[in-house]
Parts: C-alpha cells; sequence; structure tokens
C-alpha cells in the first residue's frame, strides 16, 4: 500500500451521540474513502478524537477539511504529516501453526516483538502493535503460514514532540 498517497486527519469533536454517524456520512456522501478510523474519548470526558486516514486520490485534502469544518460537533481538525508525526495500528491475527510451522513462526514474532496471546493445537493468535508499514511486512511474512484470521484497528496519531530546548529570554 503506497503510504504517501494517504493523510492523516485528527479531528477533536463534541463526544455526543451522533457525531460520528455525521461524520462517516459526509465522508459517504461526498464519495471520501477512509482507509482507516479510530475514535476513542479523550482525557476531557466531553470530547472524543476522531483520527481516521484519508485517501487522497479520492478526493483533494482541502475539500474533505472544508466539509469536516462545516459540521457543528467538530471543535479541532489537524492533518498530521507523517515526517512529523507517531502513527502506531494494532494487528491481531491468527495463523496456522502446526508442530513443523511453529518454531519459524515463533522466530517472526521474536523478531518483530510480537506476542502470543492464545496457543491452539494447530494454530496460535499473535498481537503485534507499530507502524502501519511494520504491520504489513508482518503480515506478509505470514501469510504463507495460513491467516485464518486477522484484525487491524486503524491508525492513531500524535504529533511528534519538539526536541528544540525552549529560548530562555
Amino acid at each position: 500500500m503506497p503510504h504517501d498517497r494517504f493523510h492523516t486527519i485528527v479531528t477533536k469533536v463534541e463526544n455526543k451521540p451522533g457525531v460520528l454517524a455525521r461524520v462517516a456520512g459526509l465522508f459517504a456522501r461526498r464519495g471520501f474513502n477512509i482507509e482507516s478510523l479510530a475514535v476513542a474519548p479523550t482525557d476531557d470526558e466531553r470530547f472524543s478524537r476522531i483520527t481516521f486516514t484519508v485517501d487522497v486520490a479520492s478526493a483533494p485534502l482541502e475539500q474533505v477539511v472544508k466539509q469536516l469544518d462545516k459540521l457543528v460537533n467538530v471543535v479541532e481538525i489537524r492533518e498530521l504529516d507523517p515526517a512529523d508525526s507517531v502513527e502506531r495500528e494494532l494487528m491481531l491475527v491468527t495463523v496456522e501453526a502446526g508442530p513443523a510451522e511453529r518454531g519459524e513462526i515463533m522466530d517472526l514474532v521474536r523478531i518483530f516483538e510480537a506476542r502470543v496471546l492464545n496457543v491452539g493445537h494447530d494454530r496460535l493468535m499473535v498481537s503485534l502493535s507499530g507502524g502501519p508499514g511494520r504491520l504489513d511486512d508482518f503480515e506478509a511474512l505470514l501469510r504463507p503460514y495460513g491467516i485464518v484470521e486477522l484484525q487491524r484497528t486503524g491508525r492513531v496519531a500524535l504529533p511528534q514532540l519538539d526536541k528544540e530546548a525552549p529560548v530562555e529570554a
């Protein structure tokens, strides 16, 4: 998946019933394609944070932001440049893991610093969190063993912290 084709937009919205439906409805009506979507309350219970990744091939980014800004419950909108932000995703995957393949799969789990969550007779359930590209790579390496089920959360992101010391007056 070419990541430069996608932009991450973060919105702070009022934590009220129907707000997510209105945001999703806006995208559907305008023909915008959402690649991923993550929603959760913030540290202030009055607000929720919606992080979504938009396919800019489906619509110009400026148009997406203008349409969002028109929604009454939207408090703040920010685009996060991948070069200046930290993005993470969570993946849960169940993979075929018979006795012959289990050692190879466990090597991949160690290399990627993933976690085994559940073990069955001939399957393993594994979780991995990290950047979208890292999850893509892990998924591609597991695919030949036989992925039974896979779920990814969608991206969450925050801007990187400023590394320069403040200038004293």
